[in-house]
């Protein structure tokens, strides 16, 4: 019996495009670029450009898998104000694009916000930013949150400041 072998069946370009955008952000926009910049190739070059991009999505969404993977389970301390209206927080960042949240210092807002947002599943395909409006401040509360989920500074949680970042290292193919 002879088996049918022959060149394999590409993707559409429209089938790339749906699989890049589920992509972690970095990942998604150099992506697109490559498959936009198929568009402008000869037509002979285009089939080994096509396997070439499939195989660096398969890279990245083994990345995002890992990712998915990496993520660390929250808890919440139930003697602050914030853990008692998680739910309602967590619903609002949900169904709006801003949320202002009100409440007495020592309530929580800080080190708990950026976990409700990690319940939510943000923080996968991109990060979950959040401002201080000093150095101290930015490094102790990243240290918390870090302490909190129950891992290494600068490997979930990081921080962002001028002249000392401590962010996760990048991962990907460029």
């Amino acid at each position: 019996m002879a088996l049918p072998f022959g060149p394999p069946v590409l993707p559409t370009p429209q089938q790339l495009k749906d699989r890049i955008s589920r992509l972690i952000s970095n990942d998604s926009r150099r992506l697109a670029g490559k498959l936009d910049s198929l568009r402008r190739r000869v037509p002979a070059d285009v089939d080994r450009a096509v396997g070439d991009l499939v195989r660096e999505i398969e890279g990245a969404e083994g990345r995002l898998r890992a990712r998915r993977a990496s993520v660390p389970r929250t808890s919440y301390p139930p003697d602050l104000p914030i853990s008692q209206r998680r739910e309602d927080i967590a619903r609002a960042i949900d169904q709006n694009q801003i949320v202002v949240v009100c409440g007495e210092t020592g309530s929580g807002k800080t080190t708990q916000l950026p976990k409700i947002c990690l319940d939510l599943g943000r923080g996968v395909r991109g990060l979950i930013g959040h401002t201080q409006p000093r150095r101290i401040a930015a490094t102790s509360v990243s240290a918390r949150i870090a302490d909190e989920l129950g891992v290494a500074m600068g490997r979930q949680v990081g921080f962002k400041i001028r002249f000392g970042d401590r962010l996760p290292a990048r991962r990907s193919s460029n």
